[in-house]
């Protein structure tokens, strides 16, 4: 998937927030936290990992609104580092599309903390990969990936003039 046009937009979004925001501050560890979360309330959607309830995940419409949410950040951490000239979305592998939709989560965690911690271009790409076998587990397709970023975006803008 071409990722130019969504670093664009994305880069447009964080300066109309950091125009809006009173402090000029480093927020790298925040939005890492960010993502961290959002990952967290995308499993919570899909329920991949309550084994003890029998409720099915959430509508698809909500899991990849809250998958988005997560591109949001990404991206975002990716432009904080200078890794916005990553053009394609990195691929996952098949060993990392074979595991359980849990274990692609832990991985996704694992490769967020280990990028906070040592923000390399590599590392970026790793989260990139394991969004990706999210991804292919959820069985969104890149359109449908980047309408619902391109809907989440135009929504962002509309919470920052409502002061969310």
């Amino acid at each position: 998937m071409e990722l130019t046009k969504l670093f664009q937009m994305q880069k447009e979004l964080d300066a109309y927030i950091q125009e809006n925001r009173k402090e000029q501050t480093d927020v790298f560890r925040e939005k890492g936290l960010a993502l961290l979360v959002e990952l967290g309330e995308l499993a919570n959607e899909t329920r991949c990992f309550k084994f003890w309830s029998t409720k099915g995940p959430s509508e698809r419409n909500v899991i990849l609104e809250e998958y988005v949410d997560s591109i949001h950040f990404i991206l975002s951490l990716g432009i904080e580092r200078g890794f916005a000239n990553v053009k394609t979305w990195p691929q996952s592998d098949d060993t990392m599309r074979e595991k359980n939709m849990t274990e692609v989560f832990i991985m996704a965690y694992e490769a967020i903390v280990t990028f906070l911690n040592n923000p390399t271009e590599e590392n970026y790409h790793i989260i990139w990969q394991w969004y990706d076998a999210l991804a292919f587990h959820l069985q969104f397709s890149n359109d449908s990936i980047i309408e619902a970023y391109i809907a989440k975006n135009e929504e962002n803008y509309e919470r920052q003039k409502r002061g969310y």
